[in-house]
């Protein structure tokens, strides 16, 4: 066979069947180098496949991370696979009297290795016990009275004033405050839609009508900022990937890609802040 065919047939066969010459002349198949087992995934890794399996906040996936790799580095290293009872209401109990955590820290942190062997390591606890309890304080809440306030609104300008306010006037947490998107403004019947809030449920609060009008300068603000940037290419180059796939590539709608959280911190190209809206 000649060199040219020989290398055509050599590249057309599947791996394992190439063909490679002795010294002798003879020919002989050459054998596949075997492949490494799959190594078995970290326990870290492990901990966070199942939070987001179970469809955790990535805070709850950073704070249970956070307590598992404590708990594994107070027991000098040693797998959680090879403790128990007693070495959880020891770490538990150092929470309490040496670290002097708050209750909610140390039931956070309860709850984290709960987790870890109940829902990774599929082991069933016995009852804690033995646990020092930190003491949990009681203390009375701070409210604002209305004129308070005021005073304090009365110290924000611009964009963190509108956000403040609407924090005051409808209820919203900061983070549900900063992931508001436009659609979820109904401005006819003066009410916000809060999207995957506390304990990922759904709610309508109100909006205040003295706000209506500075949230829709703020909406017609960004409108015209989205349009730039996508006239500029700033789609392209900042989605990638599925995300690409899974959203129109320039026909976004202010509802899905704007919000409050794109001018709390970024102001619009050649304008001033915006102004002070009026507080509740």
């Amino acid at each position: 066979m000649p060199d040219s065919m020989r290398q055509d047939y050599a590249v057309r066969l599947p791996r394992p069947l190439l063909v490679r010459e002795r010294h002798d002349g003879s020919s002989s198949p050459r054998t596949p180098r075997p492949s490494s087992p799959p190594k078995a995934p970290r326990l870290l890794d492990r901990v966070r496949a199942a939070i987001r399996a179970r469809h955790y906040s990535r805070r709850a996936e950073t704070a249970y991370v956070g307590w598992v790799r404590r708990f594994v580095v107070f027991h000098g290293k040693r797998h959680p696979g090879e403790l128990g009872e007693a070495e959880i209401t020891a770490f538990l109990t150092h929470l309490a009297v040496k670290a002097r955590v708050s209750a909610s820290t140390q039931n956070q942190a309860l709850s984290a290795l709960l987790f870890l062997y109940r829902d990774v390591l599929a082991r069933d606890l016995e009852w804690l016990g033995g646990v020092v309890r930190a003491k949990r304080p009681v203390r009375l809440p701070v409210v604002l009275s209305r004129e308070e306030a005021s005073a304090l609104l009365r110290g924000l300008q611009g964009t963190p004033l509108l956000m403040a306010s609407l924090l005051y006037g409808s209820g919203l947490r900061l983070l549900e405050c900063c992931r508001l998107r436009v659609k979820d403004v109904d401005f006819d019947r003066n009410e916000i839609t809060v999207r995957d809030g506390k304990g990922q449920k759904d709610r309508v609060t109100l909006l205040p009508a003295r706000l209506a009008p500075a949230l829709a300068g703020q909406i017609e603000r960004v409108r015209r900022q989205h349009a730039d940037d996508l006239r500029g290419g700033a789609w392209e180059r900042g989605i990638a990937g599925r995300a690409r796939s899974q959203v129109p590539s320039r026909g976004v709608g202010a509802g899905l890609a704007v919000g409050l959280p794109r001018l709390a911190f970024l102001r619009p190209r050649g304008e001033r802040p915006a102004a002070a809206a009026s507080s509740p």
